[in-house]
């Protein structure tokens, strides 16, 4: 049976160790890469390995958690993340799905619920889709609204927000294959819609088109 590949990053050697042989117990999981900090997995992106998941710890030094998503987000690679942390703070959870967290544990959690979220991010592509609909809504008390009439996309950024909506959960590579420009182009149809839409993740953009059901499945 084909093992689904992980990489774990957390500053404590022990805890990397614990979580690998739950994995390896839990399922059909397989730990293949490991890192001390968000820091030095950063600096060895991209990576020579295929990894489906990658389950980090939010309290690192000199990059925690957010920061690393931070930076992520602007790769043209997609990177599934499971974030987990002892600090179960509302923030923390916002922050983690805003800045495109695939799921969020608290370090507490049974094996059970460990293999929940995990199962759910490799064959939905969100531990729990709800849940980040629920605390995205609390970001967007605080952002600009917009009136229909204002959000006028081109042809080739309507394109590009189709493909980032679409279920097969395309790379920014994919999407560049598929629309036939460089990844430099998608970068900028990102950085396009960001600016004039104040959008600040991936996710952020599903919502947005969610919110105004600007592409498939949002269309009326």
């Amino acid at each position: 049976m084909k093992k689904h590949t992980i990489c774990l990053i957390d500053d404590h050697k022990i805890v990397r160790q614990g979580l690998k042989d739950l994995l390896e117990k839990l399922g059909s999981y397989e730990v293949i890469q490991e890192f001390d900090n968000g820091e030095d997995f950063i600096a060895a992106l991209p990576l020579n390995h295929t990894i489906e998941l990658f389950i980090m710890d939010y309290s690192m030094p000199n990059l925690n958690g957010i920061e690393v998503l931070k930076i992520l987000e602007k790769k043209p690679h997609e990177y599934k993340v499971l974030l987990l942390t002892q600090h179960f703070d509302e923030q923390i959870i916002n922050d983690a799905y805003h800045f495109g967290a695939r799921g969020f544990l608290n370090k507490n959690c049974t094996a059970h619920d460990l293999k929940f979220a995990i199962d759910n991010i490799l064959t939905t592509g969100y531990s729990n889709v709800t849940e980040i609909l629920k605390r995205t809504k609390n970001y967007d008390e605080g952002t600009k609204q917009f009136n229909e009439k204002d959000i006028v996309l081109t042809d080739r950024e309507n394109e590009f927000l189709q493909l980032v909506c679409h279920e097969a959960e395309y790379t920014y590579d994919q999407m560049a294959t598929i629309m036939n420009v460089s990844v430099k182009t998608i970068d900028s149809y990102r950085t396009a819609l960001f600016d004039r839409f104040n959008i600040k993740s991936k996710i952020g953009l599903v919502l947005f088109s969610y919110k105004y059901k600007l592409t498939d499945p949002f269309l009326d």
